[in-house]
């Protein structure tokens, strides 16, 4: 506890002196906006880039902190970790993103001044979904402290490989298929594999979902499921681009549910339906449809998208996952290779299949400039290099989000951090102050907080006889 509270306190002062040594607000923040209209001729303040990006802004701020949080309560015992330490690594990563994206992306190279505005927090959002993705795989068996070092670190490899693909690869991954969810799953999974726990079955007991866990785990689950058309096309060019990218997901997820029902009902010899699957396996669609969200995939496309996704989701968990744990010593707590690894690395190739596949005739000769922003260095790319490229930006997620992960677990393995017990992993009461065992009595009627009179004793005594 000593080392989370310096830990915090000293992220905190730290983000204060380098808040004001670089970030400033952008133009449309900033109060000299009514100058800038009256330059650049613009009429209303409608014009405003927040009032185009705030609805998605907020769609996906509540999917990192509700959807992502609720997701991972259905262990019996971790309710307050899931949803409590989510809250307390996406509020640090928020902000060491604005910096780190800042620095790669909107440094002013005249001011030495990082300007952000509302997309700017969209970014950094995405940013720290990576890092919640990774923390699915170590739930309940690491500590605060750790935490909060695996998403500095996540937070900074994040936004390297994120400006090597899009920026010098110029691939485009507006969802954040390869950016966010193969990086985040490999490299929770390879931070997982270096914090192998060999005695891990002394928790077994806690490992384990309740009725009521499970129900709130699946509150995750909706939030996530609603918003994930916005989460798709937050980012993209107003217009056709971001109405596409709704539509494609939104089927897509649809798509999902069904085949993950029935392949999740089929796997059991009784025929019902196991709610792991229910709750992360219809996502799937979601993360594989992040690259390719944009693009003229067509409505059928997303579709068949998402009715593989669901299988293949679905008999991950079913079989991959004990793979992973019994032969390659991965102890994937949420399993994150299901939800997000695996799709990210199916929506990196359907990306880069759908890009390769583009043509004149279904996007026009303007659509394809502005879908793959063949603009300035790369008026002269086609279809085909764009492909590669795509292919390219992926493999370059899977190398940061292993090799990454490799380092940071290493860290992480260091005998400082406070980590719990194998015997008490999965377990609140290791960092949480828990209402049921902390030994003071919890009225919740007012009237059985009231002392009792030695008369009144007397009285029901009496009345009872």
């Amino acid at each position: 506890n000593s080392w989370l509270t310096l830990r915090t306190h000293l992220s905190l002062i730290a983000m204060i002196i380098l808040f004001g040594v670089f970030i400033r607000y952008d133009e449309e923040s900033d109060t000299h906006w009514v100058e800038t209209k009256a330059h650049d001729n613009i009429t209303s303040d409608i014009e405003n880039d927040f009032y185009f990006r705030y609805p998605s802004f907020q769609d996906v701020h509540v999917m990192i902190f509700v959807g992502f949080g609720f997701l991972m309560t259905f262990l019996k015992r971790y309710s307050f970790g899931a949803v409590g330490f989510n809250f307390l690594i996406a509020s640090f990563g928020l902000q060491w993103a604005l910096l780190m994206q800042g620095w790669f992306h909107s440094l002013d190279p005249q001011t030495g001044k990082i300007f952000i505005g509302v997309e700017s927090l969209i970014n950094a959002d995405f940013c720290v979904a990576g890092c919640l993705i990774a923390y699915g795989a170590v739930l309940g068996k690491v500590s605060p402290v750790q935490l909060l070092v695996m998403t500095l670190f996540g937070v900074t490899l994040f936004a390297v490989e994120e400006y090597i693909i899009l920026n010098l690869l110029h691939a485009r991954d507006a969802g954040g298929s390869m950016v966010i969810h193969t990086f985040g799953g490999y490299y929770g999974l390879t931070i997982s594999w270096v914090l192998y726990r060999p005695n891990l079955h002394q928790s077994k007991r806690m490992q384990g979902s309740v009725y009521h866990s499970d129900i709130f785990a699946m509150i995750g689950t909706l939030f996530l499921w609603m918003f994930w058309p916005s989460f798709n096309s937050a980012i993209t060019d107003h217009g056709d681009g971001q109405h596409r990218a709704v539509i494609n997901t939104y089927l897509c997820l649809a798509s999902t549910v069904l085949t993950t029902v029935a392949i999740s009902s089929f796997s059991q010899k009784t025929g019902k339906l196991d709610m792991v699957h229910i709750q992360n396996s219809t996502l799937a669609g979601g993360v594989a449809l992040g690259t390719a969200a944009e693009f003229m995939i067509s409505p059928y496309g997303a579709l068949i998208v998402g009715f593989l996704c669901g299988i293949i989701s679905t008999m991950g968990y079913i079989f991959i996952s004990p793979f992973l744990e019994k032969t390659l010593k991965i102890q994937d707590t949420c399993g994150i290779h299901n939800l997000h690894a695996m799709p990210g690395v199916i929506g990196g190739i359907v990306g880069a299949i759908t890009a390769a596949a583009a043509s004149e005739s279904v996007y026009g000769k303007q659509g394809l400039i502005n879908t793959f922003d063949f603009t300035g260095d790369f008026k002269d790319r086609t279809v085909l290099t764009q492909g590669g490229y795509q292919a390219a930006g992926m493999c370059v997620s899977i190398v940061f989000g292993v090799a990454g992960g490799a380092i940071v677990g290493s860290i992480l393995k260091l005998p400082i951090w406070g980590d719990p017990a194998d015997e008490n992993c999965f377990d609140d009461e290791v960092y949480w102050e828990h209402p049921s065992h902390s030994g003071v009595q919890q009225p919740h009627d007012p009237q059985a907080a009231r002392p009792v009179s030695p008369f009144s004793m007397l009285c029901l005594t009496i009345s009872q006889n």
